[in-house]
């Protein structure tokens, strides 16, 4: 089955991720109509897809021969592109770059809910070919995890482009990901979670900095439990690139019963046990964008409705929200 799909913004990813993902998977996909609030843009796409321009984004969900929204970004119309999806029955994509809040988050998972409509949150770490075999290495050869260490730099405020997000809002986007990116390993709820930060040089009330603690279980009493540390920083300068990209850590290193392995985004995965060294270099795998519109697709498809990227989404966002809390009260925050 082929879905019409109508595109509203190109996000950061368009052109290493979504429009390179369909071109290669339009047997599934056929882009009918495009919507930007900036034309030309809109215009370009439009063209490359053949697909129509549209002057305004409620017009084209509405349209009879719309079977899916994908909304690649955020914009001055934050939720209504996705509220109109749900009041005409239309299946979304949401991408990575959308910025939800925990409130708003709730607001639309239960439009969502009252629709019925089949909706996707982009997670593109889940997706990464590396993701996927480090899943099975735990089942065959690593065992269950014991530690997880997760790391992302990011670079300061740039100076320049207006759309670019401020940093605190990169920063949050980056820390729900990784939240949900542990859940997802681990394969289980936190229990409970606790978080520092580092203030920004001249304004306390940001953070440079942040890491958070997550507990799979209470280690004072249970020796199966796992912790997970989640660190974002945006301590380099903006002028500094060459610096944020300098020996980079290991998107996540997982600490397993039977050995240790290291991911680097999105395809090499380097792991360790009793018999030595292994590295994989998973680049004839599908890239994350054709995995997350292959799930889109059987999604839309599937007699079985599916919603679970919202939750999970709506869950990490809690989860951020009570590590926020922790750092004015530096305990632990059961979940």
């Amino acid at each position: 089955m082929r879905l019409k799909v109508g595109l509203i913004g190109q996000g950061t990813e368009w052109n290493a991720r979504y429009q390179p993902s369909l071109r290669l998977m339009q047997d599934r996909f056929d882009v009918r109509a495009v919507y930007s609030s900036v034309s030309a843009l809109a215009d370009n796409v439009a063209r490359d897809f053949g697909a129509e321009r549209s002057d305004g984004f409620r017009s084209m969900i509405a349209r009879p021969d719309i079977d899916a929204v994908m909304i690649l970004e955020s914009d001055w119309y934050g939720l209504k592109p996705m509220l109109a999806a749900c009041e005409f029955g239309k299946a979304v994509f949401c991408g990575a770059s959308v910025d939800l809040l925990p409130e708003v988050a709730s607001e639309l998972k239960t439009h969502v809910d009252q629709s019925g409509i089949a909706f996707m949150m982009e997670l593109p770490r889940r997706f990464a070919p590396a993701t996927l075999r480090l899943k099975e290495l735990m089942a065959t050869r690593l065992g269950k995890p014991r530690l997880l260490f997760c790391h992302r730099r990011l670079p300061s405020e740039p100076e320049a482009p207006r759309s670019q997000k401020p940093l605190q809002q990169r920063s949050q986007r980056e820390l729900v990901e990784l939240i949900d990116w542990c859940r997802y390993i681990v394969g289980a709820e936190p229990t409970w979670v606790q978080a520092i930060r580092h203030p920004s040089p001249g304004d306390v009330t940001k953070s440079d900095y942040q890491v958070l603690s997550l507990g799979f279980g209470d280690p004072e009493t249970d020796p199966d439990a796992i912790l997970a540390q989640i660190s974002c920083g945006a301590y380099i300068p903006g002028k500094w690139g060459e610096a944020v990209a300098f020996r980079p850590p290991a998107a996540v290193q997982v600490s397993c019963e039977k050995g240790l392995a290291f991911v680097d985004l999105p395809s090499t995965l380097i792991w360790f046990d009793d018999a030595g060294r292994h590295q994989e270099v998973l680049d004839t795998e599908l890239s994350v964008g054709q995995q997350l519109f292959k799930q889109f697709h059987r999604t839309v498809t599937s007699f079985v409705r599916k919603t679970g990227d919202l939750e999970d989404t709506y869950r990490a966002l809690q989860i951020l929200s009570r590590a926020n809390d922790s750092m004015a009260t530096p305990t632990r925050q059961y979940l």
